[in-house]
């Protein structure tokens, strides 16, 4: 019998982490890869590569905004069928502000410290490696520890697997799976990221993934159900409809008075 999930990701995140707290030198190794005594880090003047990096902020704008759009039309249609359960939108837009937003960026890029490679001397910064999982006052803000677009990569991977029918689930992962493990190499080779900032990233992600996707699918809680969201947005939708009613009658009534006092 395999490991549970999440004790699968807890080793996998405890390994990591063990594996460069042992072997600092792979981390510098892996990042001195793309880098050059006297043009720095090559990659990020590639313009193709360039691009390729607004491709994932690109496509989670995009799905954030389809999953708003989708609440706003029911929202605004009451009376209509969602075009999906409303879990699903629901459950990506928690993922993303939880995973990427809150525990990547707020928590860890934040407090950590951790200077990027652009920063450290071995590759022409003034500051010194660091350990990961080790605070420091190296770096005020925004860090490397972990990777934010390695994060997003993993969110859009895990995410659209779990709320993809079965049926296309093994495309999904045959389109982002590629595109995630580009777009989280393309941060360790501009020197935003080392690679161990990337692979923790992943595995931080996805428990967060996998932490909500139960929540919100397998123990449901009663406010969480399609039905009770359903019901809920319907409701709320009506209620602004006649509150807009309320406000356009009385607007009209205000704009009758207006040019009744231009009436001979």
């Amino acid at each position: 019998m395999g490991l549970h999930p999440f004790a699968a990701i807890a080793v996998y995140v405890a390994a990591v982490s063990l594996f460069f707290l042992v072997f600092p030198g792979v981390d510098l190794a892996a990042s001195g890869v793309f880098f050059r005594p006297g043009d720095g880090f090559w990659a990020q003047d590639v313009p193709f590569l360039r691009q390729f990096r607004g491709l994932g902020p690109y496509l989670v704008r995009l799905i954030a905004i389809a999953c708003v759009v989708i609440l706003l039309l029911k929202l605004l249609l009451p009376a209509r069928q969602p075009l999906v359960p409303l879990r699903k939108p629901l459950f990506l837009l928690t993922t993303l502000i939880l995973g990427p937003g809150v525990l990547v960026n707020l928590i860890l890029k934040n407090n950590w410290g951790r200077p990027r490679p652009v920063m450290v001397d071995l590759f022409g910064g003034d500051m010194p490696y660091q350990l990961v999982w080790v605070p420091s006052n190296w770096c005020s803000t925004n860090c490397s520890f972990v990777s934010g677009e390695g994060s997003a990569a993993m969110w859009l991977l895990a995410g659209l697997i779990l709320v993809a029918p079965k049926a296309w689930r093994w495309g999904v992962l045959a389109v982002f799976a590629p595109i995630g493990f580009l777009l989280s190499l393309n941060r360790v080779a501009f020197g935003g990221h080392f690679t161990s900032d990337t692979l923790l990233s992943w595995g931080l992600t996805l428990a967060v993934v996998l932490l909500v996707h139960r929540v919100f699918f397998r123990w449901t809680p009663a406010w969480a159900t399609d039905a009770a969201l359903d019901e809920r947005l319907t409701r709320w939708g009506r209620s602004l409809h006649g509150a807009g009613g309320r406000i356009a009658n009385r607007m009209g009534r205000m704009g009758r008075r207006f040019l009744g006092m231009f009436r001979d």
